[in-house]
């Protein structure tokens, strides 16, 4: 008998669909992890089945908050991680603003929303302590070899 192991995930609800390019100002890292990669000119690439939660805090997700949402999502991860330098918070934060803008979002809008980031001063980009994630185990059985 085999198992199948697996661990539940929260906080995404959205899952990219295919690759998505967006060229940043944020320079000087090199990326090549299964599902972010960047360039040191700052080409960003995020893969497809990448998964986010969108806009966080008290917002609502909009067409015009979406792609903003992916890239500050990502950078952000990779700050976590330690890949990407902490000094690089406002640079991201100022980023998503812009492509707030760019994607259509009322200008008071888009600057109430990085001025939530700024109150929020970076908290959601700290590594986090590893923690083991919880894993599950199933038992997988052949249906035909219960009869043997």
């Amino acid at each position: 008998m085999t198992t199948a192991s697996y661990r539940e995930l929260k906080r995404y609800k959205y899952q990219l669909m295919e690759d998505f390019i967006y060229v940043t100002e944020i320079r000087g890292f090199e990326v090549n992890l299964e599902l972010i990669k960047l360039d040191a000119d700052g080409n960003l690439t995020i893969i497809k089945y990448y998964a986010w939660d969108g806009a966080s805090g008290p917002t609502r997700d909009s067409s015009c908050s979406m792609r903003a949402s992916l890239v500050h999502d990502a950078f952000y991860q990779l700050m976590r991680m330690g890949i990407v330098s902490q000094d690089q918070v406002v640079p991201v934060d100022k980023l998503f603003r812009k492509i707030l803008l760019k994607d259509g979002m009322g200008s008071f809008r888009a600057w109430y929303w990085y001025k939530g980031l700024r109150l929020a001063n970076g908290k959601a980009a700290k590594p986090e302590p590893f923690k083991d994630p919880k894993i599950f185990k199933a038992p997988v059985t052949d249906f035909f070899a219960t009869f043997l």
